[in-house]
């Protein structure tokens, strides 16, 4: 990757960049006016896509790999092999599921944990899911959520147009048009070797810190940290 769209509400352009440092010259900012939704975010960055395969990151939540392959080059290695739209998911517990978009589908097979994306539910509750979400091989109570990650091509952006021309003044979801997608074409998930934390839970940022930093070179020295702290406040 080499060149960065991120879409920001306006005015809140100067503050990012200066985030950006050395990567400055590589992202372009758009922004989008007003709370029309997810879907429509997506939408704000067309003219950046130009027609072409695009990766779609989730701004507030962050990746963390298991092993040596970041969960960006896992999704996209796999999208480029398949030549289809993937999304990439992490087997959540059906008490998570009012905070995500979750699939319903069947195992391809293989060496990897692929899925044949058949339902696409925004935030469904537990029974929802149970009716229409279970995926065969997964334990139970378990359901495929999204990760925050996804590999789209241009089409997801007509159906996005087909759902505003529908209803002009609605907020634009993402989820409804990942659903449409698959039932027009073959449309993939793939469970991440890693885990998503998302940094606007409550504490959430506190834990994708520990995470983060638990997975890297530090590794020792911060868990020695965190395991003194414990034990202060066990006293």
């Amino acid at each position: 990757m080499d060149e960065f769209c991120v879409v920001v509400c306006p005015g809140d352009e100067a503050a990012y960049a200066g985030a950006c440092g050395a990567l400055r010259p590589q992202v372009r900012f758009v922004a989008q006016r007003g709370a029309r939704g997810y879907g429509h975010a997506i939408l704000c960055g067309r003219e950046f896509v130009g027609g072409q395969p695009f990766l779609h990151l989730v701004g507030d939540h962050l990746p963390v790999a298991q092993g040596a392959t970041s969960c960006a080059r896992q999704l996209v290695d796999v999208a480029a092999a398949e030549s289809v739209p993937v999304s990439a998911v992490q087997p959540t517990r059906e008490s998570y599921l009012t905070s995500y978009g979750a699939v319903g589908g069947q195992l391809v097979g293989g060496s990897r944990a692929l899925y044949r994306i058949d339902t696409v539910l925004e935030k469904p509750t537990p029974t929802v899911a149970e009716q229409q979400l279970v995926v065969p091989g997964l334990r139970a109570g378990f359901y495929l959520c999204f990760f925050g990650m996804h590999v789209l091509g241009p089409e997801v952006l007509e159906l996005l147009d087909e759902q505003h021309a529908a209803a002009p003044d609605g907020v634009l979801g993402l989820s409804p048009a990942l659903h449409a997608l698959a039932s027009r074409r073959r449309y993939l998930a793939l469970s991440i070797a890693g885990r998503r934390y998302d940094i606007g839970a409550p504490y959430g940022l506190l834990v994708a810190q520990l995470a983060l930093s638990l997975s890297g070179r530090d590794r020792d020295r911060v868990l020695t940290q965190v395991i003194e702290l414990l034990a202060v406040r066990s006293d």
